[in-house]
């Protein structure tokens, strides 16, 4: 594939590598895009500091390190600047005004809590609970419908574990909103990786079944995992059960500017 537009940065304080190590070892990985999406820093009250994400003041440093690399290796590949965002009520709208002023290139969905990280739940924690269930997709869903998203990445990242039918009502809905709305579902290469709850069977073989287009995420944290998917061990066999195909990997990229 040509693209991957999921990753990140040491800013998040979970990922490791320099900015340079990853686009190096995209190009020696065969990708001509490269999109940086590290989790992008909130306008959160000053007495809340979030551990998985840079700050506001590191924000002006992300976008000109990009923009430096970009200019260095654009004759090897295209770096395009983006973000992980979080969809909440009470920050999104000060958010995309305050990244309005820098040139973004797009941004992309990562529901992690509902209704945010200060008053919320980690999507990613084992529940049973449907009404969790019915938040997180009820939250998603609100997200991809602002046109600001070009896709929801790890959109299968709830970890709910009650039954099928419950998961299938509620996460039918986000499939059937991201057909509508023309968004393709990531699948995430770092979840399969690291053998966590996502990306799930049961999730892609419905979206796959409703006739939902998909992307590849690599959601690199170390320059090692921008990888094709023919070289994560097991993942293209994951593909191949759930009857998905991919090609260049590339999508139109929605601007957050209007």
């Amino acid at each position: 594939m040509k693209a991957n537009y999921h990753t990140h940065t040491a800013r998040c304080k979970h990922a490791s590598g320099s900015e340079r190590e990853y686009v190096k070892h995209a190009i020696d990985h065969g990708f001509s895009i490269l999109g940086f999406s590290d989790h992008v820093p909130q306008p959160y009250p000053d007495n809340f500091t979030s551990g998985i994400r840079m700050s506001m003041d590191e924000l002006p440093e992300y976008v000109d390190t990009l923009i430096k690399l970009r200019d260095e290796y654009r004759d090897r590949i295209e770096i395009l600047i983006g973000f992980e965002v979080e969809y909440t009520h009470k920050y999104f709208d000060k958010l995309i005004n305050i990244l309005s002023d820098y040139p973004i290139d797009y941004i992309i969905l990562g529901q992690h809590y509902v209704p945010d990280e200060i008053d919320g739940f980690y999507v990613g924690a084992a529940t049973s609970d449907e009404s969790k269930l019915k938040a997180y997709a009820d939250f998603t869903i609100e997200a991809m419908k602002t046109g600001l998203f070009t896709y929801p990445a790890h959109p299968d990242l709830i970890n709910y574990t009650g039954d099928h039918l419950t998961y299938l009502k509620h996460m039918e809905r986000i499939v059937a909103t991201a057909i509508d709305l023309n968004l393709p579902l990531e699948i995430n290469m770092y979840g399969f990786l690291d053998k966590r709850n996502y990306p799930r069977n049961l999730f892609f073989k419905m979206a796959s079944d409703m006739g939902a287009s998909f992307i590849i995420g690599c959601d690199a944290h170390r320059p090692d995992i921008v990888l094709q998917p023919n070289e994560l061990a097991g993942f293209a066999e994951f593909l191949k059960r759930n009857n998905i195909t991919y090609g260049d990997n590339t999508v139109q990229l929605r601007s957050i500017h209007a």
